[in-house]
This record gives structure tokens, sequence and C-alpha cells, in this order.
């Protein structure tokens, strides 16, 4: 059932009736009437059907279709589903079709901030899209204008009122409470979310992202936009995007429960729309830190742990070819996205296994530092050995390798104290435009006889948009 409550005051965009109060003789007054009137004709169309009209492409951006601003009026219902009032969401409203069990969503581009105050979350308004462009940018259907330096323009703060208004129902806006459509990771990754309003269950930010804030900062401490993953018991994984400018802050727990969020998308020819282990262009947007509700303890084995409890590793050998390639969870490792959200994964070429990792994105290369963490069981003559390959080599080589005994799984990679061995190793380089031809051997490296106990190998992949090396790793041995 939906439980609405109106706004007794007016918003702005809707018509306010005039009021006259009467001189009285006494000090007895009358509150004045506020009556609140629809601007707008009832539907003519449903959001599905205008969504409908936005033209099919193959990439993340593509054409606009112009709805007649003339003829037959294009009117639609939609509920509020956003809020910008803590700096996501910037200059867009995101709509869904319903306050329950949505079919379709919907954004516009508005060039207004603080969209809140007018449009509430939950908030009955009623579009007139004649005149207006549709089409689908980044994966995501949108509405707009005609704009001379964009192919899609937000709507002037100026004219807002021409194409969107508050639905009334006795003396208010109506004001739906929304109810999120629960969904489970292994589903989340489809376009019919897209401007929805969803809620997964039993999920945690996963190790590398405990004890953070929600944003990253760069050099100069400012925060800067941040993707963090959440990861449910079966090491299903998903994004929780949040905008450099979010005001609230907030330490991720080493917690779980509920997030609640409105489903976005971020895609284009470059890395393509559809979701895959090493691409996921879904960015899922929570309104307020009301929407992490982690309160429970964890009991998830997702990665980057991969499933079982640490197991510290003797003398082997890792080829990667029990493997499944793509994939980037791995039982005896830890997969580790400390900067950026990219992890080394298993890939596969003519007929071998490896794992790999890079930086490059096209013109939306990324930073990152990811760790490939092997637990292991030092003794006083420990030896390492492995091999790589490079390719496509911009800035010189990512690979670095490290060991420390006081590293603790899930805890801070930076409060670790770890020891730099990569000068200790050949790694392959300098493939400008190619992949080298085969692996190279790294020679072996002995571990200082003080070296005892529970401890961990670290390989380091530290790119950036100007060092985007593609590198890869295969047959890690160690021996005692």
């Amino acid at each position: 059932m939906n439980i609405k409550k109106y706004f007794t005051i007016s918003l702005g965009v809707v018509a306010v009736a005039a009021t006259q109060i009467s001189c009285v003789h006494d000090d007895n007054w009358d509150a004045p009437e506020i009556t609140c009137n629809n601007k707008f004709d009832a539907p003519t169309k449903t959001m599905a059907e205008v969504v409908a009209m936005a033209p099919a492409t193959t990439a993340g951006t593509g054409a606009v279709y112009t709805i007649p601003a003339e003829g037959a009026p294009v009117i639609f219902d939609a509920y509020v589903v956003s809020s910008d009032e803590n700096g996501n969401f910037y200059k867009t409203i995101s709509f869904q079709d319903k306050p329950e069990n949505p079919t379709v969503g919907l954004q516009i581009g508005i060039n207004k901030s603080m969209n809140y105050a007018d449009f509430p979350v939950g908030a009955h308004v009623r579009i007139k899209a004649n005149g207006l462009l549709i089409g689908k940018f980044t994966g995501v259907v949108q509405l707009g204008i005609k704009d001379p330096n964009y192919t899609l323009g937000r709507i002037p703060q100026s004219i807002i009122g021409r194409y969107l208004s508050g639905v009334c129902d006795g003396n208010g806006i109506e004001i739906a409470e929304l109810v999120p459509t629960v969904v489970t990771l292994d589903k989340i990754h489809d376009d019919k979310y897209i401007n929805t309003l969803v809620q997964v269950k039993n999920v945690s930010f996963d190790d590398s992202a405990i004890g953070k804030g929600l944003m990253d900062k760069d050099a100069s401490g400012t925060a800067i936009d941040t993707n963090r993953k959440i990861l449910d018991a079966s090491g299903n994984s998903a994004i929780i995007r949040t905008d450099g400018f979010f005001r609230t802050p907030y330490t991720i727990p080493n917690k779980s429960g509920d997030i609640t969020f409105v489903v976005s998308k971020y895609c284009t020819s470059v890395n393509g729309c559809t979701y895959s282990p090493t691409n996921d262009p879904y960015q899922n947007i929570i309104r307020s830190v009301s929407d992490l509700n982690l309160t429970l303890p964890r009991t998830d084995s997702a990665p980057p742990l991969g499933g079982t409890a640490i197991s510290y590793l003797g003398a082997f050998t890792e080829n990667f070819e029990s493997y499944a390639a793509n994939l980037n969870t791995f039982p005896k490792y830890v997969n580790d996205a400390s900067i950026g959200s990219k992890y080394w994964q298993v890939t596969s070429f003519s007929g071998n296994k490896y794992i790999q990792m890079t930086s490059y994105a096209g013109s939306g290369s990324t930073t990152n530092t990811t760790y490939f963490i092997v637990p292991i069981l030092f003794t006083g003559s420990t030896k390492l050995s492995f091999k790589t390959k490079d390719g496509y080599t911009v800035g010189g080589s990512p690979l670095k390798v490290y060991y420390t005994t006081s590293y603790t799984p899930s805890s801070e990679v930076d409060t670790t104290k770890l020891i730099d061995i990569t000068s200790n190793f050949t790694i392959s380089k300098d493939h400008v435009g190619t992949y080298g031809t085969d692996f190279i051997n790294s020679g072996i490296f002995t571990f200082p006889s003080s070296t005892s106990g529970n401890g961990y190998i670290f390989f380091s992949y530290e790119g950036n948009p100007n060092l985007t090396t593609t590198m890869q790793i295969d047959d890690i041995v160690v021996s005692q």
C-alpha cells in the first residue's frame, strides 16, 4: 500500500490560488487557505511509452528524438526517486513510473541545484514533454532540451515550469512513500532497474574499503568521485558510486546489512555497456548515508578473501590453470583494489592462463593500485620466482613486488610496513604497441633468513592515466 503525505506549502512549480485576508476588528485572524491546482491535464502517455521514444543505440551515447512541440500533448506521471540534498545527483532528477514495483525509470537534466527543495523524494510529478529531446546517453535514458554546446542540454531554471509540475491532491502536492525493489546482486546488472530505487540485502563493502570514507582524496586532500565495491556471501558484486561533493562524512564499517540506492550507468564506446567481471558500467548512487543500513556482523565470504579463511602456504606453484577465465576471486589469495575499482583477473591466451591488470580504458584510463596478495608461511630459506609479460607499454612498468609479516587481511594496506623487493627481479617491460612474445623468468629471490612465520607476498599494480601498461603474471613458485 502507498502511504501518501501532502505538502501544505507551495513548491514553486505548482500554481497557487490567490488568497484574500479580510481586516477584522479583533485579534482573531483566520489562516489563509492554500489551494494546489494541477498545472497540466491528465496523462496521455505512460512513462514506458515515452522512454520507448529514445532512439536505440549500440554504445553509451547516441541520437536523440525531438518530441513534437505542437500537436497531441505528451504528458505522463512520475515519482521522484533521487535527491541532491547531500551532493549526489548533480543537476539531475531521477524518476520512476510507480511508487512500488516500477517498470521503468527516466532522468531529466535541470540547470538548477537544490532540486530536492522543490522535488523531494516521493513527489508525484507530471511531465509535459512536448518540445523536449529524449535520448540514451552513457547508457541512461534522459530528457533535455536543444543546446548548441551539447547533444542533449539541461532545462534552464527559468523554464522548468513549462515541462514539470507537481500533482495536487487536496491542499498540497502528493508525496508517496516509495518502496524499493529488492534485488540480489547477481541480478542487479540489468537496464530495467536504471533510474529506479532498489535495495540489496545482506551485503557489505569489500575488505579494501573497510575503515575508509565513501570518497578517496587526491594529493591535495580534495575528495574525488569514487567507486566502492559491495559484495554478497556468494561473491557477487556491484559498485556504489559517490560524488566528490557528497557532503556527509561516513566511515565504512566492518558490518553487513541492507543498502538502498538509485541504479545508474556510465558507459561509452570505449568501455562498453555490457557488464562483465572486468567491466561494470552500472553505478549505484545513494541519496544519503541513511541509505546505508549496515549494522549486522559480516557473514560474507566474498572477494577479496575469496571464500575461505586465510591459509598460509608453504612450497607451492600457482599457474592459474584451475581458474575460469575472467575470474577475479581466488580462494587462496587476496585481490585488493586499494585505489580504483579494477582487479587482477584470470585471462587466457593460446591455451595458457595467467592473471592480468591494466589501467588502460581509452580516454577514461584510471588511477589504480591493486594488490594480488599471497599468504606465505616463511621459513629461513623461502624462495620466490614468477614469470611476467607486459604489453602496450605506456609510462613504464607498473609492477612492484613487496613482502611483509605485519599485514592483517581486511585492514588498510597503507598502514602495513611493506618491504620493496622489486629490484631483485627481472620484469618484462618496454613492449610498446604490442605484447611480449613470451613470458620471461623473474629469477629467484631468497628472503632474509630472519624472515619466518606467517606473512604475505604482494604483487602490486600501480598505474594511472599516464602509466597504463598491461601487466601479466604467471607461474608463481614458492620453494623452501
